[in-house]
């Protein structure tokens, strides 16, 4: 076997870094303290981020860094300044999920290598074809894809020069990710922001199953699926666990690198995965990978399942044998603590010194000697030296009115002292007095010194930014229309009471070759589209069906696939508000790259942070001022710990046949309703609907519509009600009917406007 095989490490901190690079991984993925995904892990300052890519480089190891967050306009002069740094760091590349990123790197700062984060839910192919037109040169397939379909997103990513990764070993969430706001809704941290509270691991009251964890799923270990892995084309390896530390790292990391080595050498596997039970572990499953989604995948203990596992391979029954079996995992935990720290001691991230020595005489060329000391990564206590001489192209001549003064050199010498340096001394004793050359030759000489620094690669100049213009509505004066969603034949009647726009919500999950939804389309052309977040497989296959059939006029998208197909069908789209939209260089890149018309601004942001978001010339926003509040959405079963379920598996007759419904509650007796409409993925609501009237009154200046949610679909508080007055009563609130409001919140008692009050 020839083809090289990545195999990817988590760095939540420096020292797990070091473990990464030592234990063999080919590249690490890290943050920094700000835009990214793992905030409770340390992360790096940048000068520390520097000092990683200079170590990781000498070993042959690449850095990613992860912006996988999606970002606040008010933040986007800080993101710049940021990738203007960024551009001459040296690194490998940046992970990414906000769409606004993809549109400034690729104007701006195209040396910047883009990957799109697992935050983007990438699973079918035109979701592939969608990242690789807006600029992504890698991507991360969802968790939830089996191997089957890993291989052929693969070669499809192949086609158009994309590289994929996949996660082998790690946690694993039970929502898809991107798509989880159980963290934003219940705690106000939103795992698009990288402050998850990780609500899938919470206790609950024990359900009808008895289960007090009934969403917390094992790890995932695709350790003895290496062969499958390669047969699929997967270019990377990708292991999570950027709040775990070295221990953990540099375990996991030695383990998957001697697996991968035994592979590539011999074709077989190592048949020993003990050692990975020896770090924090919840117990391991692969069957996302083997499509195979059995009860098995849940455990009910979201802690450390190593000394378990331990009693059980040691067979421990008696409280002797149990006390034994616990101190001797101990010992071993202990010993690869002074193990990992005795491999990284000497590895040093520190700035290398700088010393100037400045040496010249009338009639010869200014000349600097530049010294460059730094640690020795590979024995204590060494220095390591290297040394460069630059001239000036011109001879110092006799000073007149001025000359050059220690001062003048120092003012242009010492903002070397950065990020990546640290200037020790500027040396003077060789240079004569009273002696003179142009300042533009000095700036020469440091220009070349900077280029020599930087391995002789072209510093990269600042680059500014132009604010986006702010483009007012077609119709300023008009206030917003009103439209709504529905997802049942049942409900088409609705359409007589009104004229406004009426979305139909497909299903996540078709029949194949049924022309139910086609035919709905074309017998009421008034409706238009409603594309949901997750398809996959056939299901992707059967949406774009759709399109190709009825040939609508304007759909709203939730899947960026969906999204790119009509694109190529030249069908006007509208993204949806499960596209995380919260900055005006999102939008940018929808319009400029794929034609989008218009877009849902992120229910997730508050008043002014929408405030501050630039619509761009000829493009609508809506927004969404009334819907059931998703939490999650996953490809696993809720009903399997909850309710239960005599199927031993799921199976594809599933989402299309299941209309279970319960509910959970958490300890402080919160509860939130599980609901799986026929032909969907099973989903947790809110008990809370969500209902904005403020907006209305706040920014309807902003917006072109402003949307109300009339599904059954997570139907909690709403269930029940009249559909025909609650479109009449926001027919008046849009109107500005003065007791229209109170009317509203008389029907819908049990509501929240949170997130439009806090924000991200």
């Amino acid at each position: 076997m020839t083809r090289n095989i990545e195999l990817l490490a988590p760095g939540g901190d420096v020292n797990a870094i070091k473990a990464a690079i030592v234990a063999g991984a080919n590249a690490v993925y890290c943050g920094l303290d700000t835009f990214n995904a793992r905030n409770r892990a340390s992360n790096l300052s940048f000068d520390e981020l520097n000092g990683v890519i200079r170590l990781a480089h000498e070993y042959d190891c690449e850095v990613f860094l992860t912006l996988n967050v999606v970002i606040l306009e008010i933040e986007m002069p800080s993101l710049i300044n940021l990738l203007n740094q960024l551009v001459n760091t040296g690194v490998d590349g940046i992970i990414v999920q906000d769409l606004g990123i993809f549109n400034l790197v690729k104007k701006y700062f195209p040396s910047l290598t883009i990957h799109a984060s697992t935050q983007l839910t990438t699973h079918n192919e035109g979701q592939v074809l969608f990242l690789s037109k807006i600029g992504a040169s890698r991507l991360n397939l969802s968790r939830e894809l089996n191997l089957s379909e890993i291989k052929t997103l693969t070669s499809l990513a192949h086609d158009v020069d994309v590289l994929t990764e996949v996660f082998v070993h790690g946690a694993l969430c039970i929502a898809f990710s991107g798509q989880c706001y159980s963290s934003s809704v219940s705690v106000g941290n939103s795992g698009n922001r990288g402050r998850c509270s990780q609500a899938c691991r919470d206790e609950y009251e024990p359900t009808a199953m008895g289960k007090k964890f009934p969403l917390n799923l094992k790890d995932n270990s695709a350790y003895f699926d290496l062969p499958e892995l390669v047969d699929a084309g997967v270019d990377s390896l990708k292991i999570e666990g950027r709040i775990k530390g070295a221990n953990y790292v540099h375990t996991v990391v030695d383990s998957w690198r001697k697996q991968i080595d035994r592979f590539v050498q011999t074709g077989k596997l190592l048949d020993d995965n003990s050692n990975l039970y020896k770090v924090f572990n919840r117990d391991f499953t692969n069957l996302f990978l083997k499509g195979d989604m059995k009860k098995s995948m849940f455990i009910d203990n979201p802690r450390d399942h190593s000394f378990t596992h331990a009693n059980e391979t040691g067979k421990a029954t008696s409280v002797v044998q149990i006390q034994k079996v616990q101190k001797d995992l101990s010992v071993e935990k202990d010993n690869i603590g002074v193990m990992v720290s005795e491999k990284i001691q000497h590895l040093d991230i520190s700035k290398p010194h700088l010393t100037f020595e400045f040496a010249g005489k009338l009639n010869e060329p200014l000349t600097v000697t530049v010294v460059i000391e730094s640690a020795n990564a590979v024995e204590a206590h060494a220095t390591q030296r290297d040394t460069f001489v630059v001239k000036s192209d011109m001879p110092l001549i006799v000073a007149g009115q001025s000359s050059i003064d220690q001062s003048a050199i120092i003012k242009r010498f010492k903002s070397f002292n950065n990020a990546k340096f640290s200037v020790e001394s500027i040396i003077f004793s060789q240079l004569e007095p009273n002696l003179s050359i142009p300042f533009k030759e000095l700036s020469n000489i440091r220009k070349q010194v900077a280029l020599l620094l930087n391995d002789s690669v072209e510093l990269v100049s600042p680059v500014d930014v132009p604010t986006p213009k702010k483009h007012v509505k077609a119709h300023p004066d008009t206030p917003p229309s009103m439209s709504i969603l529905i997802a049942d034949e049942k409900d088409l009647h609705l359409c007589e009471l009104t004229d406004c726009d009426i979305y139909f919500k497909l299903p996540e999950s078709f029949k194949k070759d049924c022309d139910k939804y086609i035919n709905i389309f074309l017998n009421n052309p008034r409706l238009i589209p409603w594309f949901p977040a997750v398809l996959i497989g056939k299901d992707y296959s059967e949406a774009v069906r759709v399109l190709e059939v009825v040939k609508p006029k304007r759909i709203v998208s939730n899947n960026t696939g969906v999204a790119f197909k009509a694109f190529e069908l030249n069908i006007d789209w509208i993204a949806g508000p499960f596209l995380n939209i919260t900055n005006s260089y999102a939008l940018l890149t929808l319009q400029e790259a794929l034609n989008c018309k218009g877009a849902f601004i992120s229910n997730e942001i508050n008043r002014q942070q929408i405030k501050n978001i630039a619509r761009p010339k000829d493009f609508e926003l809506l927004y969404s001022i009334y819907h059931p509040i998703l939490m999650m959405t996953s490809r696993q079963c809720f009903f399997q710990q909850t309710v239960g379920c005599k199927k031993p598996s799921i199976e594809d007759r599933c989402m299309l046949t299941c209309k279970k419904a319960t509910t959970i509650t958490n300890v402080k007796g919160v509860s939130f309703a599980i609901d799986k409409q026929q032909g969907g993925y099973p989903s947790i609501y809110n008990h809370e609907q969500f209902l904005n009237l403020d907006i209305v009154n706040d920014l309807s200046h902003l917006f072109d519509e402003f949307f109300i949610d009339l599904t059954d679909i997570g139907a909690g508080s709403k269930a029940g009600l009249d559909k025909t007055q609650l479109i009449s009563h926001f027919q008046n609130v849009l109107k500005g009917v003065h007791d229209a409001p109170s009317q509203l919140h008389n029907m819908v008692t049990i509501s929240t406007q949170a997130q439009y009050v806090q924000g991200l």
